[in-house]
């Protein structure tokens, strides 16, 4: 079966984003978890996909230019995503939603509905988020691995990433390395 990874950048108090409801603090949202040699699926909530469909358009569409929700010019990692995903397929989790502009986009409608792209055949699939979708899926045994990227910051107000997980869910550390700028990479096997 294929594994749900979930892969997040978080602050050192674990906040996903500050009180803005932007993780200001990070510079760049291209896949820098190691995961997209071995995905071919992306997976993420309808609050999330809200944030990541005009952002990722932005850069595809305008690859020279700075982009509006930062007024930073695209990474070179992030132009490398931006091609990486147009060709992979997206599944947005909602209830409601049933039209995207992002292309290679289709919805599912609950968690049964990722259980069942699990079990397709595939490479693994990368759960983005947001944080909702995530302690659902966590508490639904549903994720398999966690992957954070942790900043040298204490954020202060904003949500925390698993504050809607309900269930003790123990880790088992597979891999931890040192990034530049004092970020810290984590790789859990879910316990």
């Amino acid at each position: 079966m294929r594994k749900l990874i979930a892969a997040m950048k978080i602050s050192v108090d674990g906040k996903y984003e500050g009180p803005d409801g932007y993780a200001d603090w990070v510079h760049g949202w291209s896949d820098d978890y190691g995961i997209t040699p071995q995905i071919d699926a992306c997976v993420l909530g309808s609050r999330m996909y809200d944030g990541y469909e005009p952002y990722w358009t932005a850069i595809g569409d305008h690859p020279d230019e700075p982009l509006p929700q930062t007024g930073a010019a695209p990474t070179p990692g992030e132009l490398e995503w931006v091609d990486f995903a147009r060709k992979t397929p997206h599944y947005v989790v909602s209830t409601t939603k049933s039209a995207a502009a992002w292309p290679n986009t289709r919805f599912l409608r609950g968690l049964d509905d990722v259980a069942a792209l699990k079990s397709r055949p595939g490479k693994d699939i990368y759960l983005m988020g947001g944080a909702t979708l995530t302690g659902a899926a966590l508490d639904a045994g549903l994720v398999d691995e966690i992957r954070l990227i942790v900043y040298p910051l204490i954020a202060g107000d904003g949500p925390s990433l698993f504050a809607t997980a309900s269930v003790r869910h123990p880790l088992e550390l597979r891999k931890f390395e040192q990034l530049p700028e004092g970020r810290l990479s984590y790789v859990y096997d879910i316990g």
